[in-house]
């Protein structure tokens, strides 16, 4: 292994390799920074440029890419809230709290670390354990998915703030959303009222976009511009986190990494699953938090960036191993190596090992340039905030329809985002949390296919749940996740 591990390391030390890759994570950063510019349509718009390559340049710049554009979906998700990327959303909940207190220079500095350490990580896993980590993964069929999206609805109650019943209402109104369009299993039209774009549903990114970003513009212009009297001096010394916060973020950010591959190797997952199970978990496992989640803890943006950054070396051991994409951009990623006549899977591992080694060494560096270009550019992204409110937040309106429509060159998108807007404002002014409706609207379609198919392969029994370990267990995971904070309630209640 040695041998490869070198021979790897001289090809991504090629300058122009390094040159590929530090333009890749420069791209990938400015692009995951806009909102609704995802990582996989930056990947997908550049992966032409990557014909004329050979397979480990073409991989380094599009790997560059990836991670860039999913470290940097943090930064206006910390600034201004709203998630640049679907994986950053859960960064918001102690994110933005940190830039309204004026530290936004701090929580960008602790995204950077702890993207870092849940990439390191992952291509750790990537590389020692990935055959192990994929055979695993494969267990999963739909009462296993299933199993996982209902364990991720729990979280609901983690994420509704003071007021559970909102939550709830908030959650299900994004499931009601999320079952617009063409049945998955019968192709039956629902809610779609004659309207042809929404025959492929509700595009949750358009949607995310307006609940967080139209809203909080529509909030700042009816509580009125004010260039100066609304601006928080930011704190911007310092490269580095203070040494308090790096011990404060290593444990969690090593726990919710190791957790992030798992989730990340499991096809279809996704980052944004994984930091939502990350933060929850974080919220559930550490106790009397100071301050607490959701208000700025230190520990909840670890949690949630190492989650969904160290769900990218997770997505890459099913496509490399068994040559099934992990995610939507390990798909393209796939495309990318058989454009070269390289097919992932199995042989991958004997007919292709310097290639391997070289992306496994090149991904480790990708993680070393994030966090070197994350921590200098730190100082510049907290500026932003600076600029006159007047100026500001017509700019970020206009990067937000621009998002909006880019996704899929639909303008009806741009109309979904302002629906949204709207609605997210007013769920706003009456108190109802926001991110409940964003993991309905993600994890609903996933719980419901699999739902339906595992009860259709059954026969329509249920013990196709509990007949699977896997299944089992998470179903219990998810039982005790609500049945134990239930309990402490009644019994503080009963002994006050």
């Amino acid at each position: 292994m040695i041998e490869y591990i070198i021979a790897g390391l001289t090809n991504v030390l090629n300058p122009f390799t390094l040159f590929l890759m530090v333009a890749g994570v420069l791209v990938g950063i400015l692009m995951g920074s806009i909102p609704g510019m995802t990582a996989t349509m930056t990947v997908a718009v550049l992966l032409s440029f990557t014909f004329t390559m050979d397979p480990g340049n073409g991989m380094m710049l599009l790997l560059g890419i990836y991670g860039g554009a999913v470290y940097s979906g943090s930064i206006p998700a910390i600034l201004i809230r709203t998630p640049g990327t679907p994986s950053a959303a859960a960064t918001i909940f102690d994110g933005y709290p940190l830039s309204q207190k004026g530290e936004a220079g701090r929580a960008i500095r602790i995204s950077t670390v702890a993207s870092f350490i849940g990439g390191v990580i992952s291509v750790i896993g990537l590389m020692f354990f990935s055959p192990l980590i994929a055979d695993a993964a494969l267990q999963f069929r739909s009462p296993e998915f299933f199993a996982l999206a209902l364990f991720g609805l729990t979280i609901i109650a983690s994420v509704s703030g003071d007021s559970l019943p909102k939550g709830m209402i908030s959650g299900l109104l994004g499931m009601l959303v999320a079952t617009v369009g063409i049945d998955p299993l019968t192709g039956f039209q629902r809610f779609t009222f004659g309207v042809p774009e929404l025959l492929t549903g509700v595009q949750f990114i358009a949607v995310m976009i307006g609940l967080f970003g139209i809203a909080e513009g529509m909030k700042a212009y009816s509580s009125g511009i004010d260039d100066e009297g609304k601006k928080v001096d930011q704190d911007i010394d310092g490269i580095l986190p203070s040494l308090s916060d790096l011990k404060a973020i290593g444990p969690v950010s090593t726990a919710s990494g190791i957790a992030g591959v798992l989730i990340g190797s499991i096809p279809g997952a996704g980052g944004d699953i994984a930091a939502f199970i990350t933060y929850n978990e974080a919220t559930r496992w550490i106790k009397d938090a100071v301050p607490s989640f959701g208000e700025g803890n230190v520990r909840g943006i670890a949690a949630a960036e190492s989650g969904n950054n160290a769900s990218t070396g997770g997505a890459l051991i099913p496509t490399l191993t068994l040559g099934i994409p992990g995610d939507s951009v390990s798909a393209i990623l796939i495309g990318a190596l058989m454009v070269h006549d390289v097919q992932p899977g199995p042989a991958l591992y004997q007919e292709e090992t310097t290639l391997l080694y070289t992306i496994f060494v090149g991904f480790l560096l990708i993680y070393v340039l994030i966090l070197v270009f994350g921590l200098l550019g730190a100082h510049y992204w907290v500026r932003l905030i600076n600029i006159r409110e007047s100026l500001l937040w017509p700019a970020i309106l206009v990067l937000c329809v621009i998002g909006a429509v880019a996704l899929r060159g639909n303008l009806f998108d741009a109309w979904v985002m302002l629906g949204a807007g709207a609605l997210g404002y007013v769920l706003r002014l009456r108190g109802y949390p926001l991110a409940p409706m964003v993991l309905g609207l993600i994890l609903a379609p996933i719980a419901e296919t699999n739902l339906r198919r595992s009860l259709s392969l059954s026969g329509g029994s249920f013990d196709i749940f509990y007949t699977s370990p896997i299944a089992l267990v998470i179903i219990l995971l998810s039982v005790a996740t609500i049945a134990v904070p239930a309990v402490r309630s009644l019994s503080s209640r009963s002994s006050a």
